[in-house]
């Protein structure tokens, strides 16, 4: 089958690899749309800590925000999976610690990340091998755009959780890439004010044209009280800003990860008595974001700029984006093109 191969810093192509074969406990799936995320540039890049620290390592086939459909089962798996439209958790636990026997497998020591670390391959692939465990059923008349935009919305979902906020109040999210403007789609749905924050006005139109319109620069931002904010930007200097923009008493939700160490006061924090919770994956919100999808309650789909073929994601990984691109800040992949 064809899949992507990252082989060092820069250096991709689509090539011929031994298709997957299911293993006991595990199905194959015929992926049909998989989406490019800055992790997956981030490992194209040679960025990434995971290479630095032996976490991951090249060859490397990326992809981990993605939909397809059931076409193998292997032993001790009910066959009923067969033929269903599907998505997966990323974060593969050992199953055995006492973090993954209380829910908490997505930061197990020993964990693997599908398309991300310990050798795991991706779905940047025409097929993809998965535990059953890990599966999610999609709807069958669900968009695959959205079946593709399960994993960063359940990332989405558990920070506007995490906010604690009741219908009504004020959440304002830093960042108007695909994670902080899922933040804002979901938090709208939960009944929330929301309002975002860009880099510049040139990131604004988008967040409005999806019916956001509380969106503003640093220098425009009113001054309000935030009973929550999440910084959900890749700037160093963002996650101290929201310490100092939410109310006392209130939460900040930190999703965002910049290439820099990012530095806050803990005086701050701790004067404020403010909560200050991370958010590393999309397990617990999965479930919550595919039905929020099939209800209608979140439309994700203008956030998906393009989907091109297999062959042109290098350049996607590269910084180029394809012809015809709309203004979204996803481009997803059809690995059957």
């Amino acid at each position: 089958m064809r899949a992507l191969v990252l082989t060092g810093p820069g250096e991709a192509a689509v090539r011929e690899v031994e298709p997957p074969a299911a293993a006991p406990g595990e199905v194959i799936v015929d992926v049909e749309r998989a989406g490019v995320c800055g992790t997956d540039v981030e490992l194209f890049t040679g960025a990434m800590s995971y290479l630095h620290t032996g976490r991951s390592w090249y060859p490397l086939r990326p992809g981990h925000e993605w939909c397809g459909v059931v076409g193998a089962t292997g032993d001790g798996v009910d066959p009923a999976w067969l033929g269903r439209r599907v998505t997966a958790d990323t974060m593969l636990g050992c199953g055995r610690c006492e973090r993954c026997r209380h829910g908490r497998h997505h930061v197990c020591a020993e964990l693997a990340e599908i398309g991300i670390s310990r050798g795991r391959p991706g779905a940047l692939a025409e097929r993809i091998a998965v535990p059953a465990t890990a599966l999610h059923r999609l709807p069958d008349s669900l968009d695959p755009a959205l079946g593709a935009l399960a994993e960063p919305g359940g990332n989405a979902l558990r920070a506007v959780r995490a906010a604690a906020l009741e219908p009504g109040e004020r959440l304002l999210v830093l960042g108007t890439g695909t994670i902080g403007l899922l933040v804002a789609l979901f938090g709208r749905a939960q009944g929330l004010d929301v309002h975002v924050m860009g880099r510049d006005a040139d990131a604004l139109p988008l967040a409005r044209s999806l019916g956001l319109g509380n969106a503003w620069t640093r220098e425009t931002l009113p001054s309000l009280p935030w009973h929550a904010v999440v910084d959900a930007s890749n700037a160093a200097e963002l996650p101290a800003l929201a310490l100092d923009l939410v109310e006392p008493a209130r939460r900040a939700v930190y999703i965002g990860l910049a290439g820099t160490p990012s530095t806050l006061d803990t005086r701050d924090l701790v004067l404020k008595d403010v909560t200050a919770i991370g958010i590393l994956g999309g397990s617990a919100g999965l479930a919550g974001a595919i039905a929020a999808y099939a209800d209608g309650s979140v439309d994700a789909r203008p956030l998906v700029a393009a989907t091109a073929g297999l062959a042109g994601t290098a350049a996607v990984l590269a910084g180029r984006r394809p012809e015809g691109a709309g203004p979204g800040p996803k481009i997803h992949i059809d690995p059957r093109r």
